[in-house]
């Protein structure tokens, strides 16, 4: 198998201006993504997709590899799958660029079911959440996912899911955290399909891959690392990367 981590990365961002370049500790938030991505044992190979001559030039100097896309790309999915046409890989990871503390094992986990000689078409990451947790079971910024049997998805949702007439404490809870790798040609024919009736009623890209038939493994961690979407994100990654650097 050979995987390389695509991430896409924009300016614009309509939650928190010029995130990717925001200073964590003397380091650019895409530079902190991407050290954190070479530290993968799976992936060969991290590219940055961007249509930012400024964040190319940012990473430039850092020796990151840059693949320049499209500013017409509408999601992160378009924009990997553009610069993944131009490279030779089984496999395609995306990884947000907001995620500047993502777990290199958090990535393996994502990749291993690929080695598989049965591989799936997209693989994912859950987290499991207790009953009692219902602060982030009905948190509608919290994704939600129940599964199959075999560990594969049937329907994400920003609801708590699955909805409990029976409160039964057997009931498993899965948060989704939002790491995908597709197979080469999935990725190709996801980015290809028009937005389904799902995905827009929800707001979650990934329910495109599932009305139109395609399976997405997930596998389950215990390794939760805080993205940055608001200010106040940001503030808590500083504080974790300070008191990491103090420890």
């Amino acid at each position: 198998m050979k995987a390389v981590i695509l991430i896409p990365a924009r300016l614009d961002s309509s939650r928190l201006e010029r995130k990717m370049l925001a200073d964590l500790e003397g380091e650019p938030l895409i530079v902190r993504t991407w050290r954190q991505a070479l530290k993968s044992r799976l992936a060969e190979r991290v590219v940055v997709a961007t249509d930012s001559r400024e964040i190319a030039a940012v990473l430039d100097s850092y020796g990151a590899e840059v693949a320049m896309t499209s500013p017409a790309a509408s999601c992160g999915t378009e924009r990997i799958a553009e610069a993944a046409r131009h490279i030779d890989a089984d496999v395609f990871l995306n990884l947000q660029g907001d995620e500047p503390l993502i777990s290199p094992e958090n990535i393996d986990l994502a990749l291993e079911p690929f080695l598989s000689g049965n591989p799936p078409d997209c693989s994912t990451l859950v987290l499991p959440l207790r009953p009692d947790e219902r602060e982030q079971i009905e948190d509608l910024h919290q994704v939600k996912v129940v599964l199959d049997s075999n560990g594969f998805a049937l329907y994400f949702s920003r609801s708590p899911i699955p909805f409990q007439r029976n409160k039964l404490s057997s009931t498993t809870f899965y948060r989704h955290i939002g790491l995908y790798a597709f197979r080469a040609e999935v990725l190709q024919k996801f980015a290809a399909l028009p937005p389904s009736m799902l995905e827009e009623a929800e707001s979650l890209e990934q329910l495109r891959l599932l009305e139109n038939g395609f399976r997405i493994q997930c596998v389950t961690t215990l390794i939760d690392n805080p993205g940055v979407n608001t200010l106040e994100d940001l503030e808590l990654v500083r504080s974790i990367i300070r008191a990491a650097s103090r420890g």
